[in-house]
């Protein structure tokens, strides 16, 4: 029984997450034929991994009732990934009844955050991944397990946060059976020296062969300058949305998520190989634009558009 291998040693992985946590706060969502369009326009610009939902109750998460048709896109594609947001055993169930390749399972670095997000310790969180673990390899081609921890950064109920805390959690995570593990700044708080200073430590914790992701929001305009300083200390996998979509229901007001389009754009400018044709995702875009009216959409690189060479005068 072996474990899917998405993650690919040689290259940079950018996760396009915006149609799970990107539509989880928006005011309206894109119908199933819109998000289809959003997936095959950034299929083609190359894009190869994509959160796509989360297996939630229909009746009150309807923008994620089509994941099954999102799951059943991606799988055609050589290449393609697809991930999913479970909360416990009963969507990891859900999920092993699709082909989706990936599940996330998220708890707190912080016990307050624990405790209000999800009325269990992270002691209990880590119990719970453990069975999630036992649970889908029981299946013979089972999907890969990443962990994400939040408010990894920071806390909006604690402050600061103790980055040995952060690193405990992370290697029970490890020893409970993830394939991955993610580190979210949920509410914005961290800079990049703090951002260097745990992705070499967590590097040095896990090891080469635990990849580790990174997943920044904008909320304090620092999100690029994060992923540059998680991108020179050695991570390797990114997490963004198209246009910034998103929000945090913890960070009220604040811009969502690291911008992916500027993202792929600060990758290709430190000559990191993503394998994405930065300029094929402005039809994404596009899309998004006609599907979300009323919503703001962010990214320097669609008010700027990518450096023209002119000839001089």
């Amino acid at each position: 029984m072996k474990v899917r291998q998405i993650y690919p040693e040689n290259r940079v992985v950018l996760r396009e997450v915006g149609l799970r946590d990107g539509l989880q706060l928006t005011k309206g969502f894109p119908d199933t034929a819109q998000k289809l369009a959003w997936l095959r326009a950034e299929q083609a610009a190359g894009v190869r991994h994509f959160e796509l939902g989360s297996f939630l109750s229909q009746k009150h998460f309807p923008q994620f009732a089509d994941l099954r048709d999102l799951i059943a896109a991606v799988a055609p594609v050589p290449g393609c990934h697809s991930s999913a947001l479970t909360l416990n055993e009963r969507g990891v169930a859900d999920a092993l009844h699709t082909n989706v390749d990936e599940i996330v399972f998220v708890m707190s670095a912080t016990e307050s955050h624990s405790q209000a997000n999800t009325r269990r310790s992270r002691a209990e969180a880590v119990q719970m991944l453990t069975r999630i673990n036992a649970q889908r390899r029981e299946r013979e081609d089972p999907p890969v397990l990443m962990a994400g921890i939040a408010m990894a950064f920071g806390c909006s109920l604690e402050g600061q946060v103790d980055p040995d805390a952060v690193l405990r959690l992370a290697e029970d995570c490890a020893r409970a059976g993830a394939d991955v593990i993610a580190l979210a700044d949920t509410v914005g708080f961290g800079g990049p020296r703090q951002v260097a200073a745990l992705a070499d430590a967590i590097n040095a914790a896990l090891g080469a062969d635990m990849p580790v992701a990174m997943h920044f929001h904008d909320t304090r305009g620092l999100a690029l300058a994060n992923c540059a300083a998680a991108l020179d200390h050695g991570i390797r996998v990114l997490d963004g949305s198209l246009a910034g979509l998103g929000g945090c229901p913890f960070a009220p007001g604040a811009t969502g998520n690291a911008v992916f389009e500027d993202m792929a754009f600060l990758c290709d400018s430190m000559g990191f190989d993503t394998g994405i044709d930065v300029a094929a995702l402005k039809p994404a875009r596009a899309i998004l634009e006609s599907a979300l009216p009323h919503e703001e959409l962010h990214g320097a690189l669609a008010r700027a558009g990518l450096p023209n060479v002119s000839e001089p005068a």
